[in-house]
């Protein structure tokens, strides 16, 4: 039996704790280490998950022999967890938004190349059953119209990060990345974006400098169009998200992790299955790491660097009132 895969964490808030889970299921991986700038947040985790405590990744790395880090830290924080462990060869978990700046996300990008290690993003969309059938049919397909949408409330309390414009980037770079990072896997690349943000409904709330909506307009590579809003005004619930494309004659709808094409002939209920078995991100990563096979990863970082760029993109347009060119995708 192969030796289990040594496993650091670098901030073990919510989606850590969502990985850790995850990770301990598979039965293939070993949490040796938890750092957390909050001890009490590390110790808890690993009273629960094992590994030993830290409150600083730098001397996390320089005591433990670590397979893998997953890094976990809200968007502005992002880099050097990444950059010492590519120094130190150790293959990387980065979670979405992978940095909140592009000469960020492309400097831990060149480090990782040069390294040689393998490298996810948390793009945990593109492991769903329905995001994967509908990439899988439409692959090679005329794709004419995109629409998404991603309706919620407010992540957090009153003193949450995620309200700060200048730590998450807003809704669309921390949040509906995961939808629009979907309609790049499934459409194709986006090659420009036009965007209108709105502010004023929730600007009485305190420590809130983010859109409350968005709107995204954007061409594709392909000349298809396409269309993304998100909103966080509802914060007493009926949100929702959903997908839907438009092909000559027909559709493919996206809710939940379902995906169905129209029309269909009588006795079919259009529900799409992909042909391939679908892992969670985490299996998929740990088996990756395990075998040296990077096939298994479904969202590289270099792939997540062109979902940032969209999305910051999209900023830039909402703050300039312009149409604003994404160029990473060339690369």
């Amino acid at each position: 039996m192969a030796e289990p895969v040594r496993i650091g964490f670098v901030g073990v808030g919510g989606i850590a704790r969502h990985h850790l889970k995850q990770l301990q299921a598979t039965g293939q991986a070993t949490i040796a280490a938890l750092c957390d700038v909050r001890e009490e947040s590390a110790a808890s985790a690993a009273a629960e998950y094992g590994g030993t405590v830290y409150t600083d990744y730098r001397r996390m790395l320089d005591a433990e022999t670590l397979d893998a880090l997953y890094v976990c830290v809200p968007p502005s924080l992002h880099t050097g967890a990444e950059l010492l462990a590519c120094e130190r060869g150790i293959h990387l978990f980065v979670e979405k938004p992978v940095a909140l700046t592009m000469p960020q996300a492309l400097e831990i990008q060149a480090a990782i190349a040069q390294a040689g290690v393998l490298a996810a993003a948390g793009y945990v969309m593109r492991n769903w059953p329905g995001i994967a059938a509908a990439q899988e049919y439409l692959a090679g397909k005329t794709v004419s119209l995109v629409s998404a949408n991603r309706w919620h409330g407010i992540a957090g309390g009153d003193d949450h990060w995620w309200r700060r414009m200048d730590i998450s980037g807003g809704q669309l770079v921390e949040q509906a990345t995961h939808n629009l990072d979907a309609v790049r896997w499934i459409a194709g690349e986006i090659k420009a974006v036009w965007a209108r943000y709105e502010y004023a409904s929730l600007a009485h709330l305190p420590n809130f400098s983010i859109p409350a909506s968005q709107v995204v307009a954007f061409e594709l590579a392909s000349g298809a169009a396409g269309t993304l809003t998100c909103s966080c005004v509802l914060n007493q619930g009926g949100g929702g998200g959903n997908w839907d494309f438009l092909l000559p004659d027909e559709r493919v709808s996206i809710v939940g992790a379902e995906a169905r094409r129209a029309p269909v002939a009588a006795g079919e209920d259009g529900t799409l299955r992909s042909s391939q078995p679908t892992l969670n991100i985490d299996e998929a990563f740990v088996q990756a790491v395990a075998s040296g096979d990077g096939s298994l990863i479904r969202s590289t970082y270099a792939d997540a660097v062109r979902t940032l760029e969209v999305t910051l993109a999209a900023n830039e347009s909402a703050a300039t009132g312009q149409v604003v060119e994404c160029r990473a995708w060339r690369s």
